[in-house]
Protein backbone atom coordinates (compact mmCIF):
# COMPACT_ATOMS: atom_id res chain seq x y z
CA UNK A 1 0.00 0.00 0.00
CA UNK A 2 1.07 3.43 -0.67
CA UNK A 3 1.26 4.98 2.44
CA UNK A 4 1.13 8.49 1.28
CA UNK A 5 -1.78 8.17 -0.73
CA UNK A 6 -3.64 4.69 0.70
CA UNK A 7 -6.33 5.18 -1.81
CA UNK A 8 -4.55 4.76 -4.78
CA UNK A 9 -4.89 0.99 -3.16
CA UNK A 10 -8.37 1.12 -4.37
CA UNK A 11 -8.79 3.77 -6.83
CA UNK A 12 -6.36 4.83 -9.88
CA UNK A 13 -3.88 7.01 -8.44
CA UNK A 14 -5.43 10.58 -10.38
CA UNK A 15 -8.87 9.66 -8.73
CA UNK A 16 -7.76 9.05 -5.54
CA UNK A 17 -6.26 12.41 -5.19
CA UNK A 18 -9.64 14.05 -6.51
CA UNK A 19 -11.36 12.02 -4.21
CA UNK A 20 -9.33 12.97 -1.33
CA UNK A 21 -9.43 16.70 -2.03
CA UNK A 22 -13.26 16.52 -2.17
CA UNK A 23 -13.91 14.56 0.63
CA UNK A 24 -11.43 16.05 3.05
CA UNK A 25 -13.67 18.96 3.50
CA UNK A 26 -17.01 19.88 3.57
CA UNK A 27 -16.74 23.23 1.22
CA UNK A 28 -17.87 23.32 -2.35
CA UNK A 29 -14.82 24.28 -4.24
CA UNK A 30 -14.08 25.27 -8.10
CA UNK A 31 -12.45 22.63 -10.56
CA UNK A 32 -9.26 24.99 -10.50
CA UNK A 33 -9.05 24.51 -6.43
CA UNK A 34 -9.41 20.83 -7.19
CA UNK A 35 -6.81 20.94 -10.02
CA UNK A 36 -4.41 22.80 -7.55
CA UNK A 37 -4.71 20.90 -4.63
CA UNK A 38 -4.73 17.89 -6.44
CA UNK A 39 -1.40 18.51 -8.11
CA UNK A 40 -3.38 16.86 -11.13
CA UNK A 41 -3.27 18.25 -15.08
CA UNK A 42 -6.94 20.51 -15.12
CA UNK A 43 -8.24 18.24 -18.07
CA UNK A 44 -7.48 14.75 -15.53
CA UNK A 45 -9.40 16.66 -13.18
CA UNK A 46 -12.02 17.80 -15.43
CA UNK A 47 -12.87 14.47 -16.29
CA UNK A 48 -12.82 13.24 -13.29
CA UNK A 49 -15.43 15.80 -11.74
CA UNK A 50 -17.52 15.20 -14.63
CA UNK A 51 -17.27 11.28 -14.31
CA UNK A 52 -17.85 12.05 -10.57
CA UNK A 53 -21.10 14.09 -11.07
CA UNK A 54 -22.38 12.02 -14.11
CA UNK A 55 -22.80 8.76 -10.99
CA UNK A 56 -24.23 11.74 -8.33
CA UNK A 57 -21.28 11.28 -6.64
CA UNK A 58 -20.47 15.09 -6.54
CA UNK A 59 -23.20 17.58 -6.10
CA UNK A 60 -22.73 21.18 -8.79
CA UNK A 61 -23.65 24.15 -7.51
CA UNK A 62 -23.82 27.29 -9.50
CA UNK A 63 -22.04 30.67 -8.33
CA UNK A 64 -22.34 32.90 -10.56
CA UNK A 65 -20.76 32.04 -13.28
CA UNK A 66 -18.62 29.02 -11.86
CA UNK A 67 -19.28 25.80 -10.49
CA UNK A 68 -18.44 24.14 -7.37
CA UNK A 69 -18.07 20.54 -6.29
CA UNK A 70 -19.30 19.45 -3.43
CA UNK A 71 -18.86 15.34 -2.32
CA UNK A 72 -22.84 14.03 -1.85
CA UNK A 73 -22.50 12.88 1.52
CA UNK A 74 -26.33 11.08 1.27
CA UNK A 75 -24.85 9.16 -1.88
CA UNK A 76 -24.14 5.30 -1.02
CA UNK A 77 -20.89 5.60 -1.82
CA UNK A 78 -19.87 8.56 0.06
CA UNK A 79 -19.00 6.58 3.52
CA UNK A 80 -16.56 4.46 1.21
CA UNK A 81 -15.10 7.45 -0.17
CA UNK A 82 -14.20 9.01 3.19
CA UNK A 83 -13.29 5.51 4.52
CA UNK A 84 -10.63 5.59 1.63
CA UNK A 85 -9.33 8.99 3.41
CA UNK A 86 -8.13 7.13 6.69
CA UNK A 87 -6.77 3.65 5.15
CA UNK A 88 -3.52 4.42 7.35
CA UNK A 89 -5.74 4.87 10.39
CA UNK A 90 -7.01 1.94 9.55
CA UNK A 91 -4.50 0.37 9.29
CA UNK A 92 -2.92 1.31 12.83
CA UNK A 93 -6.03 0.76 14.72
CA UNK A 94 -6.58 -3.17 13.46
CA UNK A 95 -2.47 -3.31 15.03
CA UNK A 96 -3.78 -1.95 18.26
CA UNK A 97 -6.96 -4.16 18.62
CA UNK A 98 -4.45 -7.18 17.62
CA UNK A 99 -1.71 -6.30 20.41
CA UNK A 100 -4.34 -5.86 23.04
CA UNK A 101 -5.30 -9.78 22.16
CA UNK A 102 -1.34 -10.51 22.71
CA UNK A 103 -1.04 -13.40 25.45
CA UNK A 104 1.75 -11.16 27.31
CA UNK A 105 0.84 -7.73 26.60
CA UNK A 106 3.58 -4.98 25.68
CA UNK A 107 4.50 -2.41 27.58
CA UNK A 108 4.31 -0.17 24.77
CA UNK A 109 4.25 0.19 21.35
CA UNK A 110 4.54 2.39 18.47
CA UNK A 111 4.66 2.93 14.79
CA UNK A 112 7.54 5.54 13.67
CA UNK A 113 9.16 5.99 10.68
CA UNK A 114 7.76 6.77 7.08
CA UNK A 115 3.96 4.96 7.96
CA UNK A 116 3.89 7.57 11.16
CA UNK A 117 5.07 10.41 8.79
CA UNK A 118 2.51 8.77 5.77
CA UNK A 119 5.18 9.35 3.37
CA UNK A 120 5.90 6.03 2.81
CA UNK A 121 5.30 3.85 -0.68
CA UNK A 122 4.17 0.38 -1.58
CA UNK A 123 7.64 -0.78 -1.18
CA UNK A 124 8.22 0.60 2.60
CA UNK A 125 8.84 -1.18 5.75
CA UNK A 126 6.09 -0.75 8.64
CA UNK A 127 8.13 0.44 11.36
CA UNK A 128 6.93 -1.10 14.55
CA UNK A 129 9.04 -0.93 18.10
CA UNK A 130 7.41 -2.89 20.98
CA UNK A 131 8.60 -2.58 24.32
CA UNK A 132 9.28 -5.60 25.45
CA UNK A 133 8.37 -6.22 29.27
CA UNK A 134 11.76 -7.32 31.52
CA UNK A 135 10.47 -10.32 32.57
CA UNK A 136 9.53 -11.37 29.39
CA UNK A 137 12.89 -13.06 27.18
CA UNK A 138 13.04 -12.69 23.70
CA UNK A 139 12.63 -16.09 22.99
CA UNK A 140 9.78 -16.86 24.98
CA UNK A 141 7.63 -18.98 22.92
CA UNK A 142 4.47 -16.94 23.49
CA UNK A 143 5.75 -13.72 22.98
CA UNK A 144 7.99 -14.96 19.74
CA UNK A 145 4.92 -16.11 18.34
CA UNK A 146 2.90 -13.35 19.21
CA UNK A 147 5.19 -11.26 17.19
CA UNK A 148 5.44 -13.36 14.35
CA UNK A 149 1.69 -13.49 13.76
CA UNK A 150 1.95 -9.37 14.15
CA UNK A 151 4.59 -9.45 11.22
CA UNK A 152 2.21 -11.80 8.79
CA UNK A 153 -1.07 -9.46 9.57
CA UNK A 154 0.80 -6.53 8.77
CA UNK A 155 1.93 -7.67 5.58
CA UNK A 156 -1.89 -8.91 5.05
CA UNK A 157 -3.55 -6.17 5.77
CA UNK A 158 -1.54 -3.23 3.84
CA UNK A 159 1.21 -5.35 1.27
CA UNK A 160 3.91 -3.83 3.20
CA UNK A 161 6.59 -5.77 4.78
CA UNK A 162 6.46 -5.10 8.63
CA UNK A 163 9.75 -4.16 10.76
CA UNK A 164 9.26 -4.78 14.42
CA UNK A 165 12.19 -4.29 16.95
CA UNK A 166 12.07 -5.37 19.83
CA UNK A 167 13.28 -3.75 22.96
CA UNK A 168 13.42 -3.87 26.81
CA UNK A 169 12.30 -0.52 28.93
CA UNK A 170 15.91 -0.47 30.22
CA UNK A 171 17.40 -0.59 26.66
CA UNK A 172 14.93 1.95 25.33
CA UNK A 173 16.31 4.35 28.63
CA UNK A 174 19.91 3.14 27.39
CA UNK A 175 19.14 4.49 23.73
CA UNK A 176 17.13 7.86 25.00
CA UNK A 177 20.56 8.34 27.36
CA UNK A 178 23.17 7.83 23.81
CA UNK A 179 20.31 9.98 21.56
CA UNK A 180 20.27 7.36 19.35
CA UNK A 181 18.08 8.53 15.70
CA UNK A 182 15.39 6.46 16.41
CA UNK A 183 14.90 8.41 19.90
CA UNK A 184 14.45 11.15 17.74
CA UNK A 185 12.35 9.64 15.17
CA UNK A 186 9.64 8.40 18.08
CA UNK A 187 9.92 11.75 19.31
CA UNK A 188 9.22 13.28 15.95
CA UNK A 189 7.02 11.64 14.61
CA UNK A 190 5.55 8.56 16.15
CA UNK A 191 1.64 7.17 16.27
CA UNK A 192 0.82 4.83 19.47
CA UNK A 193 -0.23 2.10 19.69
CA UNK A 194 -0.75 2.00 23.17
CA UNK A 195 -1.86 4.15 26.08
CA UNK A 196 1.65 4.41 27.21
CA UNK A 197 4.77 5.87 24.76
CA UNK A 198 7.47 3.82 24.29
CA UNK A 199 9.79 7.02 25.82
CA UNK A 200 7.74 6.74 28.97
CA UNK A 201 7.16 3.38 30.09
CA UNK A 202 5.85 2.91 33.43
CA UNK A 203 9.06 0.59 34.61
CA UNK A 204 11.20 3.85 33.31
CA UNK A 205 9.21 6.44 34.91
CA UNK A 206 9.34 4.45 38.22
CA UNK A 207 12.99 4.11 38.19
CA UNK A 208 13.11 8.28 37.66
CA UNK A 209 11.05 8.82 40.66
Amino acid sequence: MDLSKPATAVVPSADADVLTVVAGTTRALTGREIQRLSGRSLQAVQNILKRMVAHGLLEVLEAGSAQLYRLNRDHVAADAAVALLDLRGRLFERIRQQLKQWPMPPAAAAVFGSAARGDGDPASDIDVLVVRPENVDETDRLWAGAVDDLARSILRWSGNRASIIQVTPAQISDMMHRNEPIVASLRRDSVLLTDTSPLTTPERAGSER
